[in-house]
């Protein structure tokens, strides 16, 4: 797949600090409850760490106590891709920032969160960077 930011792995690797390229570039996972965002209630947009592109708005974000940040939707249906995932010996299904395809997290269904989507994006909070409301 082609997307609008394309770097090569040398300059991903130069770019984003070693946890940073493990999660967003190898598909890693924070460990639950020490992510910067997991509990934030900041009002802002948060953006992919990697390529800067809005991928979620603090008005969508929601205690899901599950140790990274929930949102129930992303800012807008193109801002991510979803993958399927067949790691771990489990179906899941991936979300990829859209313009650079970076790993953001994965996402959830029918979980009975009661939220507008019946969804749950679990995201590193370390693949994300929160831009505050003025």
């Amino acid at each position: 797949m082609a997307y609008e930011v394309n770097k090569t792995d040398e300059q991903w690797r130069a770019e984003l600090s070693p946890q940073e390229y493990a999660v967003l570039r190898q598909a890693g996972t924070e460990r639950p409850f020490t992510g910067e965002y997991t509990d934030t209630k900041t009002e802002g947009v948060y953006a992919c760490r990697a390529c800067g592109a809005e991928l979620f708005r603090s008005d969508t974000k929601f205690e899901s106590h599950c140790g990274w940040p929930s949102f129930y939707d992303p800012a807008d249906s193109d801002a991510v891709e979803l993958i399927q995932d067949r790691s771990l010996g489990m179906v899941r299904t991936e979300v990829r920032c859209a313009r650079c395809g970076s790993h953001l997290g994965h996402v959830f269904e029918g979980e009975g969160y009661g939220t507008p989507t019946d969804q749950r994006y679990c995201i590193n909070s370390i693949s994300l960077r929160l831009a505050p409301e003025e």
